[in-house]
């Protein structure tokens, strides 16, 4: 049974690599088109494994905490691909120090690339939604945006405050048939988590009741499982090996 997804349009914002990447591959191998507006990183890569997939898939340089940029990307996103059905607002960075040495730029650099560049792609992308009465949305957030951790005020921060912002967004669009939910990683592995010890590794795992480090794609899975269901909103999906129990 072919998925809700075939020949819809999904955007992810930072999917170039690590948890961003899996969701596009996710959606792809769903036969969805994808659009990833991305900075920093090279997009080729991606892209040549996405249109492997035998779906479109296109890039667009975007810095999601420049409104003006983000709304430019949107419009260009929806000429080019007729409309959006889908946004995966991944796009994300850290600044950890504890609060006692972290900087107002550290604080605020966080919170507009998290928080501000969710808003950013989600109001560029509301009269789309509208317009087409229908769509989803899912927020990455983190499992320290419900209990936070010490040396990220910032990211902690950003990530609470992307669950408010996917509450009140499930609310607001719920009545054209928009769905808004979010996805709370934990310790997932990526390259950050690569790069340490064994002994650091063995220290993370220790917290994790279920006992060893997710992959991005546990959390590609609870991102397609709201993008698939109309009947689930203002929802968040813990994908943590129980730390949050």
């Amino acid at each position: 049974m072919d998925s809700i997804l075939k020949g819809k349009t999904v955007v992810v914002t930072g999917a170039v690599r690590g948890i961003g990447l899996a969701i596009a591959e996710l959606c792809a191998q769903k036969g969805a088109n994808i659009a990833i507006p991305y900075v920093f990183v090279d997009p080729a890569p991606a892209l040549e494994k996405l249109r492997a997939m035998g779906v479109k898939a296109e890039a667009y340089e975007c810095n999601v905490a420049d409104f003006n940029k983000t709304k430019e990307v949107c419009d260009k996103i929806i000429a080019d691909f007729g409309a959006v059905d889908a946004l995966v607002n991944n796009a994300g960075i850290t600044a950890d120090k504890l609060i006692l040495r972290m900087t107002e730029e550290d604080f605020d650099k966080v919170i507009a690339v998290n928080l501000k560049g969710a808003f950013n792609m989600t109001k560029h992308l509301t009269q789309n939604f509208m317009r087409n009465r229908g769509g989803a949305i899912v927020n990455i957030s983190s499992v320290v945006g419900l209990m936070g951790n010490a040396g990220q005020a910032n990211y902690s921060a950003s990530k609470a405050g992307l669950i408010g912002l996917t509450k009140t967004v499930a609310r607001e669009l719920s009545s054209r048939g928009v769905t808004c939910n979010a996805v709370a990683p934990g310790f997932i592995a990526t390259a950050m988590t690569d790069a340490l010890t064994p002994e650091q590794q063995d220290a993370i795992k220790k917290q994790i009741p279920l006992g060893f480090i997710g992959n991005p794609d546990d959390v590609a899975k609870a991102v397609v499982f709201f993008l698939e269901n109309r009947y689930v909103t203002g929802e968040v999906i813990k994908v943590d090996g129980g730390m949050y129990i």
